[in-house]
C-alpha cells in the first residue's frame, strides 16, 4: 500500500479531532464534567487514548473547545436558517435566541461550561472560540452598533450572564424574562428571532461535527 499523501493525513487528523470534540460534548452532556474521563472520551470517539493529549493539553481545554464548537455551529445555523436575511437586528435576535436555546436544551453541558470558565485555567483560546468570536463580532457590527470594539465584548458578557442566570441551581431565572431583558437592551422587537419554546430539543449533535469516516480512516 502506498503511503498516504500529506493532504489525506491532514484530513484524517481533522476528523480525529472532530470526533473527540463530539464525544466530549455528548459525554459531558450525559454525565457531567467530573464523571467524564479522557479515556471515556477517547473510547466514545473510537480514538487511541494518547491521541487526546496530542490535540488538547487536558480535559478542561478539550471540553471548552467542544462547547465553543457547539455554540458557534448553533449560532451559525441560526443566522443562516431560512428565510436568510442580512437584516442586522433580525440576526442579533437570532443570535440571542440561539445561545439562550442552548442553555435551555443543554443545561448540564452549559452549566459545566460556565463553571469551567471560572476555573483557574480560565478561558481557552482555540479555533472554535475564535470562530464564535468572529460570528458574534459580525452580528453586533451588522446590528448597527456605534462601537464594535466595545460592543462585541459587551454582547458576549450579557449572553454569558444570561446563561449563568438561567442555570443557577435552585434559583434559575426564566429564559423568557432574560430574553425580554436582552431584547430591550438592544431595542429589538419581540417578534424577531426564534424564541426558545415547547419541549427542550435533544436532537443528534452530529450535524455540528464533520466526523464521517472513510474506508482508510483509522486511528493508530
Amino acid at each position: 500500500m502506498s503511503p498516504r499523501s500529506a493532504s489525506v493525513n491532514e484530513e484524517l487528523r481533522r476528523r480525529s479531532r472532530e470526533r473527540l470534540l463530539q464525544a466530549a460534548v455528548e459525554l459531558v452532556d450525559e454525565r457531567g464534567f467530573a464523571a467524564t474521563t479522557l479515556g471515556d472520551i477517547a473510547d466514545r470517539a473510537g480514538s487511541a487514548r494518547g491521541l487526546v493529549s496530542y490535540y488538547f493539553p487536558g480535559k478542561r481545554q478539550l471540553v471548552q473547545s467542544a462547547v465553543h464548537r457547539l455554540m458557534h455551529r448553533t449560532l451559525e445555523e441560526a443566522l443562516e436558517r431560512e428565510p436568510r436575511t442580512e437584516d442586522g437586528r433580525e440576526r442579533l435576535a437570532r443570535a440571542i435566541d440561539a445561545i439562550l436555546g442552548l442553555a435551555r436544551e443543554r443545561p448540564v453541558l452549559m452549566r459545566q461550561h460556565m463553571a469551567g470558565l471560572l476555573h483557574e485555567e480560565g478561558f481557552v483560546q482555540c479555533p472554535e472560540q475564535q470562530r464564535l468570536s468572529e460570528l458574534l463580532g459580525d452580528t453586533i457590527a451588522r446590528s448597527g452598533a456605534d462601537d464594535v470594539t466595545s460592543g462585541y465584548p459587551m454582547l458576549r458578557a450579557l449572553l454569558m450572564g444570561a446563561v449563568y442566570a438561567a442555570l443557577v441551581p435552585g434559583v434559575p431565572m426564566p429564559i423568557p424574562v432574560l430574553r425580554a431583558e436582552l431584547f430591550e437592551r438592544y431595542g429589538l422587537d419581540g417578534e424577531l428571532g426564534l424564541p426558545p419554546g415547547g419541549e427542550p430539543g435533544r436532537g443528534d449533535l452530529s450535524r455540528f461535527f464533520a466526523t464521517e469516516k472513510q474506508p482508510d480512516d483509522r486511528d493508530e
